[in-house]
């Protein structure tokens, strides 16, 4: 007798809730017309890391605690005298979600990060880029559960993009909404 695989919550909301009113929306009459979530990409800057390259190491941890995903510590890629950093020195770290994952980490960002950030006011609702994809900053990445607040030496800020298959704002945001993300008014 062989089990169900699991299937996250979200993509189980996708597929029953959210497609159907999408497609009733902006009526569209085939199913692959309805925008989905392509991938969710976050990444933590550490400028801090041009002095201590184990910054850029610590971040790449707690993104890696964060996502459920081993994250790549980022390199950059000219050198720039005045910030004394140089071609290839660590100064971030970032990590692609598809998927499950992706699914999941939308899931636990909407409903248990955003509601723990300090005077928090709702998303921003300009933040499309025009193509269909979102972005959002976080100033403090201690807000998810997975980082264990007395085990942080330093509080960073990290950024979420959330890619769609929308092919206009409009049509992202009402995807993204249907995922409950909280814009402001």
């Amino acid at each position: 007798m062989a089990e169900a695989a699991y299937e996250p919550r979200l993509r189980t909301h996708y597929r029953d809730v959210v497609r159907p009113q999408l497609k009733e929306e902006f009526g569209y009459t085939n199913e692959m017309q309805v925008p989905k979530l392509d991938k969710i990409v976050l990444n933590i800057g550490v400028g801090e890391a041009v002095g201590d390259q184990k910054r850029a190491r610590s971040a790449a941890e707690d993104l890696s605690l964060i996502a459920g995903q081993r994250a790549v510590v980022t390199k950059a890629r000219t050198s720039i005298a005045t910030f004394k950093l140089r071609e290839g020195m660590a100064i971030g770290a970032k990590v692609t979600l598809r998927k499950a994952q992706m699914f999941e980490f939308l899931d636990r960002f909407v409903n248990i990060a955003l509601p723990r950030v300090r005077d928090f006011r709702g998303l921003n609702p300009k933040s499309f880029d025009g193509r269909g994809n979102y972005a959002t900053g976080i100033k403090e990445h201690i807000v998810f559960p997975e980082i264990d607040y007395d085990k942080v030496d330093q509080v960073m800020g990290m950024d979420v993009v959330v890619c769609t298959t929308a092919k206009s704002d409009d049509e992202a945001r009402a995807l993204l909404k249907a995922f409950n993300f909280p814009f402001r008014a």
